[in-house]
C-alpha cells in the first residue's frame, strides 16, 4: 500500500473516532450478547431443566431476556453510529476529489473523466467503508474470545482449538491479500478507463457521425470494454476463491470444535448443558470465524480505491500560484507572439469594450486557443489580463475576469434556475435570459424556471442546452467573456437574436466588456466591431465582417452560408 492511501485510510479512522470508537464498541457488546446466548442456554438446562428447578428457569429466562435486550439496543444504536459515519466520510472524500478537481489552478494527473468520475464516486465509498469494517473485525474477535474463555472453562482442549486454530487459518488466508489488491486496482483502473471513454463517445458521437468514424468508434470502446470485463472478471475469479477457501476453512474448524465436544460429551467429560453450549459456540462461531476470514480481501479493496482517492487528492498543480489582482474595470485581454499547439505566434488585442470575432480557417486553431485561455499553461510567449501576465494572476482573481464558456457545455441534475442562476438578482437573471434567447425555454415549460433538468441536460434538445448555457455565462457579467461556437444547435432567427443580444447586453453605452466569439456565424460575427481570421497558427486577416466579406473570397467561403 502506498503511503498515501494508508494515510487517507488512517485518517477516515482518526476524524471520524467518536462515532468510530463509540459504534465499535457498541458492535463489541452486540456480539458478547450473542456469544453469550449459548452460555446461557446451557447454564439453563443445568441448572433448571435438568434438576426442574421452575424458579431457576424463571430466573435464568430473565436474564436472557435482558441480554437479548442489550444485544437489540446496542446493534441498533451502533449500527446508526457506523452508518452515519460511513456516509460523512464517503461525502468528504467526494467533496475533497471533487474540489482538487475543480481547483482554479489546474490538476496535473493521468486521470481521465471518467477515471475520476469513479474515484470520487465508488472509490470514495470503498475507502470510506473501513469505517464499517473496522467495528466487525473488533466485534468477530470480541465474540472470539468470549466463546474461546467459554470453550476453556468448559474443556481446556477445546478452548486451546479455539485460540490456536482461529490466528492459523488468517495467517494462511493473508497470503492472498496482495493478489487480491492487485487484481482489486486493476479492476477499478480498467472501469474508469472505458466510463471515460464512453463519456468521450458520447459527447463527440455528432462529429463523428459525420467523419464516418462511429464503427472505429465503437470498436475503440469494445475493446476497452473487453478489456474492463476480463479484469472484473479476473477480480471476481480470485475473491470467489478467496471466498470459497475462506468458508470452507471457517466451517470446517466450527465442525471440528462441535466433533470434539460431542466426542468429550459421550465420554462424561462434560455436561449434557455444556454439550449444548459447545455446539451453540461451534454453530455461532461460524460468522465471525467466516468474517475474520475475508477481512484481508475487504481492508485490500478498501486500500485499493485509497490509493486511487489519494492519487486524485495529491496530484500536483499545473498553474502557478499568483498574487496579482488586477482591476475588473476596464480589464483588456493580450496575446503576444503565442506558440501552443497549432497556434505559431498567434498575436490578438481585446481592448475594453470591445467585441470581437474570431474565425478559425482549422478547427485545430480554435480549440487550440479557447484551450490556453481556460487553462493557460504550456505555451510559449505573453498572455496579459488587465496588464499583467496571466501567470501571475490570482487564480481566483482570473476567473473572475475571464470566464471561457467552451463548445461542449455541462448541465446539471436540478432545474434550469439551479443550473443558470449565479446569484439571486432576478432581474440580471431575465436580462441574461432573453439575451441568450433562453428566455423562450423557460416559457416552453408549464414549470418555467423550476423545470426539473436531467444529468447533462439530457431532458432538453441540444439548442436549449446550449442557449442556458449561454444565458449562465452572461449572468456571471465577467469583464472578459470568451465563447466558443455558443450557437450551432439553434435556427437561424434565433441565432439573430442571440447576437444582438449578446451585443446590447454587454456592449451597450459605456460598457467596458470585452467580448471574443469565436465562430464562423455570420449572424454572430456581423454583429461584432471587428474579426480576426487564423490560419496556420497566426492572424491572417482583420477587418469588420462587411469588409472582409466584401473583399476576401476565402473569408466568404468560411462564413456565408
Amino acid at each position: 500500500m502506498s503511503r498515501s492511501g494508508g494515510r487517507i485510510l488512517r485518517r477516515a479512522i482518526t476524524r471520524n473516532g467518536r462515532r468510530l470508537s463509540a459504534g465499535t464498541a457498541l458492535v463489541g457488546l452486540f456480539q458478547a450478547c450473542e456469544a453469550a446466548i449459548p452460555v446461557l442456554i446451557g447454564v439453563i438446562v443445568d441448572r433448571a431443566v435438568t434438576p426442574g428447578d421452575g424458579t431457576a428457569l424463571a430466573l435464568w429466562i430473565g436474564v436472557l431476556g435482558l441480554v437479548f435486550a442489550v444485544l437489540t439496543l446496542s446493534y441498533r444504536f451502533g449500527a446508526r453510529l457506523l452508518m452515519a459515519a460511513i456516509a460523512e466520510e464517503a461525502h468528504r472524500l467526494r467533496v475533497e476529489v471533487s474540489a482538487k478537481i475543480l481547483h482554479p489552478r489546474g490538476v496535473h494527473t493521468d486521470f481521465r473523466a471518467g477515471d475520476l468520475l469513479t474515484v470520487s464516486t465508488s472509490d470514495a465509498d470503498n475507502t470510506s467503508y473501513l469505517l464499517d469494517y473496522v467495528p466487525r473485525i473488533v466485534g468477530a474477535l470480541v465474540a472470539t474470545a468470549v466463546s474461546a474463555v467459554t470453550l476453556l472453562l468448559i474443556s481446556v482442549p477445546l478452548g486451546l482449538a479455539v485460540l490456536l486454530a482461529t490466528p492459523l487459518v488468517l495467517i494462511v488466508l493473508q497470503i492472498s491479500a496482495p493478489l487480491i489488491r492487485k487484481r482489486v486496482a486493476d479492476e477499478q483502473e480498467q472501469a474508469g478507463r472505458a466510463a471515460s471513454l464512453a463519456v468521450d463517445l458520447v459527447t463527440g458521437l455528432r462529429p463523428l457521425r459525420g467523419i464516418g468514424a462511429r464503427e472505429a468508434a465503437a470498436e475503440r470502446y469494445r475493446g476497452v470494454s473487453r478489456r474492463s470485463l476480463a479484469a472484473t472478471l479476473r477480480a471476481g475469479r480470485t475473491q470467489s476463491i478467496y471466498l470459497t477457501a475462506s468458508t470452507t476453512l471457517s466451517t470446517l474448524l466450527a465442525c471440528g470444535i462441535a466433533i470434539l465436544a460431542g466426542w468429550f460429551a459421550l465420554t462424561g467429560r462434560i455436561t449434557v448443558g455444556q454439550f449444548i453450549t459447545v455446539i451453540g459456540s461451534a454453530q455461532f462461531l461460524v460468522e465471525p470465524f467466516g468474517l475474520l476470514a475475508i477481512v484481508p480481501g475487504l481492508v485490500a479493496e478498501a486500500r485499493a480505491s485509497a490509493d486511487r482517492v489519494a492519487r486524485a487528492t495529491d496530484a500536483g498543480l499545473i498553474l502557478p500560484r499568483g498574487t496579482a489582482a488586477p482591476a475588473a474595470e476596464r480589464c483588456e485581454l493580450r496575446l503576444s507572439g503565442v506558440r501552443h499547439g497549432p497556434l505559431a505566434g498567434l498575436d490578438l488585442h481585446v481592448r475594453p469594450g470591445e467585441f470581437v470575432g474570431v474565425v478559425a480557417r482549422r478547427a485545430a486553431d480554435a480549440e487550440a486557443l479557447v484551450g490556453l485561455l481556460a487553462l493557460p499553461t504550456g505555451y510559449e510567449g505573453t498572455v496579459q489580463l488587465g496588464g499583467v501576465p496571466i501567470d501571475e494572476v490570482d487564480r481566483d482573481h482570473a476567473r473572475r475576469l475571464l470566464l471561457v464558456e467552451p463548445h461542449h457545455c455541462d448541465l446539471f441534475t436540478g432545474t434550469i434556475a439551479a443550473n443558470v442562476a449565479v446569484h439571486d438578482d432576478r432581474d440580471s437573471l431575465a436580462e441574461a435570459l432573453a439575451a441568450a434567447a433562453a428566455d423562450e425555454v423557460v416559457d416552453t415549460h408549464p414549470d418555467g424556471l423550476d423545470t426539473p433538468v436531467a444529468e447533462r441536460g439530457a431532458s432538453l434538445s441540444g439548442g436549449q442546452r446550449q442557449r442556458l448555457a449561454l444565458a449562465r455565462a452572461l449572468l456571471a457579467r465577467p469583464p472578459v467573456l470568451v465563447l466558443h461556437d455558443p450557437t450551432t444547435a439553434v435556427d437561424a432567427v434565433t441565432e439573430h437574436a442571440i447576437a444582438q443580444g449578446i451585443r446590447a447586453l454587454r456592449h451597450g453605452p459605456g460598457s467596458g466588456f470585452g467580448t471574443v466569439v469565436i465562430t464562423s456565424s455570420p449572424a454572430l460575427l456581423a454583429a461584432t466591431d471587428r474579426v480576426v481570421v487564423l490560419g496556420d497558427g497566426v492572424v491572417t486577416a482583420e477587418g469588420t465582417h462587411a469588409d472582409l466579406g466584401a473583399a476576401d473570397d476565402s473569408y466568404r467561403r468560411l462564413v456565408l452560408r
